[in-house]
């Protein structure tokens, strides 16, 4: 038996702006979907996308300043960071509706 997912609407305009923005960023979405399963490092990333190292970063810290990427950390035993991100949003469903546009986030559990 399959459960609703039950999705969250975006009411502030200045966000719904900004998540049409990043789906709109073919970079964006292949970040998304390719860290939706299970963490990985900006590196498996580019690996597996084939986008520059470079343009992933700026992606990653895009995602997250929008709060739809979480990124979890730890320090190797000779003192590097390794951060892991994960996609923090399954889907998102957008409507156009005149002078409404309607925006419903729907989390990655």
């Amino acid at each position: 038996m399959q459960a609703l997912i039950s999705g969250r609407k975006i009411d502030d305009d200045s966000r719904k702006d900004a998540i049409l923005e990043v789906i709109s960023d073919k970079y964006c979405r292949a970040i998304l979907e390719n860290s939706m399963e299970k963490p990985k490092s900006a590196m498996e990333i580019s690996a597996e996308t084939k986008i520059p190292i470079s343009t992933v970063y700026r992606r990653l810290q895009t995602l997250h300043d929008n709060k739809l990427l979480g990124i979890s950390g730890t320090i190797s035993d000779d003192g590097k960071k390794y951060f892991l991100y994960k996609s923090r949003i399954k889907a998102i469903s957008t409507s156009f509706n005149g002078s409404n546009i309607d925006v419903e986030v729907i989390p990655n559990a």
